[in-house]
């Protein structure tokens, strides 16, 4: 732990661009302000939406240090900042912790109207140009510095780095879909992208109670990690149809669930929804694609489509549980590629471009 480094000087691994290779720079590092905590960074993991920046197809501010799948120890408080968790629990210094991907203002418009996530004031980590006496504010660098409204969660001893690290990104936001679901104990719930995020909501689906899950990726290699993630039945998309009728008796599922990343999938999410059913719509976050759908069709159906983006503090709490409750069978460990030091960071963006399904780790 680098507690005796804070006032002196730490590397950040700096992003300028598609084509361009990362920096490592050294900043001093910053004594927490109100409400900031500072925290040494002992792994991050490499998200679909880094990766997607790094080839040029996302685009952030920059110059920036990208990275908000994080995990760190606690080495100090500023003035005013939270001294417990979101479960209630004391903070310490040396505290093992992750946090929200995003902090919030809680008095906003859409903070008091239960969507903290779109905060008209909001702050993302590794999603921020970098500022004089805010460089560290990603994943990808010796510190980070959590600035006021950022949920903490204190971690268990026994999860390791690596499996908590996706917490605040991919499965937490896997629990905000199943919170805008509803119960689905007893249900069928249908999967649609059987990725990181879609196999994390296969095993949440069992965990949660559903009957019957069923899967759907246009990847037929992708059954066998379904199967382990707790799925009953893979289709690919063009024997879904006929798959989903004869396991639901014509109905269709109760919930769908879309994390492809594809408005393909996304229509078919909702087509394969029944009568009464919710569909969550969270993995289409690239602008351009298009879903038709006949109003007379969503009426008679008395559908209930939700779309959600990222996630509300609680949905880190409900994550950071099913992690725990689960890790003894469910194969997380399988999702996990491989681990690179932070002056090896070019090369851990490269091996995670390919491993698709896979997080990378970044141990500064």
């Amino acid at each position: 732990m680098n507690t005796e480094r804070s006032g002196g000087r730490a590397l950040a691994a700096v992003f300028s661009g598609h084509g361009e290779p990362f920096r490592l720079e050294e900043f001093p590092v910053p004594l927490p302000g109100r409400g900031e905590v500072l925290v040494d960074v002992t792994c991050s993991t490499i998200c679909g939406s880094d990766l997607h920046t790094w080839h040029g197809r996302r685009q952030e501010p920059v110059p920036c240090v990208l990275g908000h799948e994080i995990v760190g120890r606690i080495v100090a408080f500023g003035p005013g900042a939270p001294r417990i968790d979101l479960r209630g629990e004391l903070l310490h210094e040396g505290d093992r912790i992750t946090w929200t991907l995003a902090a919030s203002c809680g008095e906003c418009f859409f903070c008091t109207r239960g969507v903290p996530q779109k905060c008209e004031h909001l702050f993302k980590y590794g999603h921020s140009a970098i500022a004089p006496g805010r460089e560290f504010s990603g994943g990808f660098a010796e510190f980070c510095l959590l600035t006021a409204g950022t949920g903490i969660v204190k971690l268990p001893d026994e999860m390791p780095d690596a499996l908590a690290a996706p917490a605040n990104c991919a499965v937490a936001t896997v629990a905000a879909a199943f919170r805008l679901a509803g119960p689905v104990e007893g249900a069928t719930v249908a999967i649609f992208g059987c990725g990181v995020l879609g196999l994390n909501a296969t095993a949440m689906a069992r965990h949660l109670g559903a009957a019957q899950v069923v899967t759907c990726d246009l990847d037929a290699a992708r059954a066998e990690a379904a199967g382990r993630f707790g799925s009953q039945f893979f289709f690919q998309p063009a024997d879904l149809q006929a798959g989903l009728r004869d396991v639901t008796r014509g109905r269709g599922a109760d919930v769908t669930m879309e994390f492809s990343g594809s408005s393909i999938a996304a229509s078919g999410a909702i087509a394969a929804t029944r009568t009464g059913g919710v569909s969550v719509i969270a993995g289409t976050t690239t602008p351009g694609g298009r879903v038709e759908l006949d109003p007379n069709d969503l009426v008679r159906r008395m559908l209930t489509i939700r779309g959600l983006h990222n996630y509300a503090p609680s949905d880190l709490v409900t994550a950071i549980d099913f992690l725990t409750g689960t890790s003894g069978r469910v194969p997380f460990n399988s999702l996990q590629g491989e681990s690179y030091p932070l002056a090896e960071i070019e090369a851990a963006f490269e091996s995670s471009g390919r491993h698709a399904g896979l997080r990378t780790a970044v141990i500064p």
